[in-house]
C-alpha cells in the first residue's frame, strides 16, 4: 500500500469527538454529532445536586446520574430493543410514594454501579444495552459540589458576595455569579474520561448551562490539562439565549467574557453560534479573538424556538470540522446531508461578520 493510500484512509476516517456539558444542552449535541461519527465520547458533568439524582446521591452516596442517562438516552438506536430501552430509561414514577420522580435510568444505573463496584462499567453495560452509539463517561468517578460567589442577593448590597453551594441552587441564584469553583478543588478526573480528550480530534464545550454545565469541566485540574494538552482542535457551541438566573442579562460575549475570567490562558478554535441569537457579531468576534478562537455563524435553532435543531447543528458541526481539516482548503465552506436534508454551513474569520438576509454569515 503506498503512502497515499494511507493518506485516503485518513481521509475516509471519522472525526473523534468528545463533547463536554450535561444535561438538554448536552444531549443536543450529542443527537447532532451522532449523526457525523461512531467515534463519540460524551463526558458529562456529576454536580447535580437536584431531582432524582441528588436524593439518589444523599441517601447512597451515588454518583449523581440524572444528566448522564440523558447522554445514553441522546446515543440510543432510535429502534426497536434498544429505543424501547431508552424511552424507559427516561420513564419517571408517579405518585406520592418514595418512588415519585425518580427516572428509571437513574435506579438502573445506580444499581448497576452498586454491583460492579464503577460507574465507568455500569455504564458501558448500559450502553450495550441501549444500542449507545459511542460512549457516556463521567467527568470524575465521585460527585464534586459547584460552589459560586454571588453578588446581589440582597438588594441593599448589590456588591456583597455571599457563597451560594450546589448546582440546583446556583442555577436559579437571583443574583449575579462574579466567581465559580468545584470542591473539592482538585477531583480526580475519570481516567478514560481524560485518554478520549487527549486523543480526540475536536473537543466540543456546550450548548448548555455556562457555570453548572460547562465551566465544571475546566474547573477539574486534571480534565483542564488534559483539554489544554490534547492534540484536537476545540470548539464551544453558545447557547440560544441567555438562562433566567444563572446567566440572566448576559450577551453572548458576556460568557466568553466569563470564561476568560475563569480559566486564564484558555484557548479555543472555534465558537459557533446561530445568527439570531447575535444582536452584534463584531464584539462577539471580538471575543472569541481574545480566546484565539474565529466565529462561526450558522443556523442550528428550530425556527421559531430557542432549541437546537440537530440537522442544522449536524451541518453546521460538519462544516467547522471540514473548515479545520488541513486535508481540505483553507475556509472551505461545505454542504452536508443529513437526514436526506442538504444544509451548509458558513465559516467566518475572528473579524468582522456580516450577515445576509439568509441567515449566514460572510467575511
Amino acid at each position: 500500500m503506498s503512502r497515499f493510500d494511507d493518506e485516503d484512509d485518513e481521509a475516509r476516517l471519522p472525526p473523534a469527538v468528545v463533547a463536554f456539558g450535561g444535561g438538554h444542552g448536552l444531549a443536543a449535541s450529542l443527537a447532532a454529532l451522532r449523526r457525523l461519527t461512531p467515534a463519540l465520547t460524551a463526558v458529562v458533568t456529576v454536580g447535580d445536586d437536584g431531582g432524582s439524582s441528588g436524593r439518589l446521591r444523599s441517601e447512597l452516596g451515588a454518583l449523581p446520574m440524572g444528566d448522564l442517562r440523558m447522554a445514553l438516552a441522546a446515543l440510543a438506536g432510535a429502534d426497536g430493543d434498544p429505543a424501547t430501552w431508552a424511552d424507559l430509561f427516561q420513564h419517571r414514577f408517579g405518585g406520592p410514594g418514595p418512588l415519585a420522580g425518580h427516572a428509571v435510568g437513574n435506579l438502573v444505573l445506580t444499581g448497576l454501579a452498586e454491583r460492579t463496584g464503577s460507574p465507568v462499567a455500569a455504564l458501558d453495560l448500559a450502553a450495550a444495552l441501549l444500542g449507545v452509539r459511542g460512549r457516556v463517561l463521567p467527568l470524575a468517578t465521585a460527585g464534586i459540589d459547584i460552589v459560586a460567589d454571588v453578588a446581589g442577593l440582597d438588594p441593599r448590597e448589590p456588591e456583597v458576595t455571599a457563597e451560594v453551594r450546589g448546582q440546583a441552587a446556583v442555577a436559579t441564584t437571583t443574583g449575579r455569579v462574579v466567581g465559580l469553583r468545584v470542591a473539592p478543588a482538585a477531583p480526580v478526573p475519570c481516567p478514560e474520561a481524560v485518554a478520549a480528550a487527549r486523543a480526540a480530534d475536536w473537543l466540543v464545550l456546550g450548548p448548555g448551562s455556562l457555570y453548572t454545565s460547562m465551566l465544571p469541566h475546566l474547573l477539574v485540574p486534571g480534565m483542564r490539562q488534559a483539554i489544554a494538552s490534547a492534540r484536537g482542535r476545540t470548539l464551544m457551541v453558545l447557547n440560544l439565549a441567555a438562562q433566567p438566573g444563572e446567566t440572566a442579562g448576559y450577551t453572548p460575549q458576556a460568557h466568553l467574557d466569563a470564561l476568560r475570567r475563569h480559566v486564564p490562558g484558555l484557548r479555543l478554535d472555534v465558537v459557533l453560534a446561530d445568527p439570531t441569537a447575535v444582536p452584534d457579531p463584531a464584539p462577539l468576534a471580538a471575543a472569541a479573538a481574545l480566546l484565539g478562537a474565529r466565529l462561526h455563524l450558522a443556523p442550528v435553532r428550530v425556527p421559531g424556538a430557542p432549541i437546537h435543531d440537530p440537522i442544522r447543528l449536524a451541518a453546521a458541526f460538519q462544516a467547522v470540522f471540514a473548515d479545520g481539516d488541513p486535508r481540505h482548503s483553507a475556509r472551505q465552506t461545505t454542504a452536508v446531508a443529513v437526514g436526506g436534508a442538504a444544509r451548509s454551513g458558513c465559516p467566518s474569520s475572528g473579524g468582522a461578520v456580516r450577515r445576509t438576509s439568509s441567515g449566514e454569515a460572510k467575511e
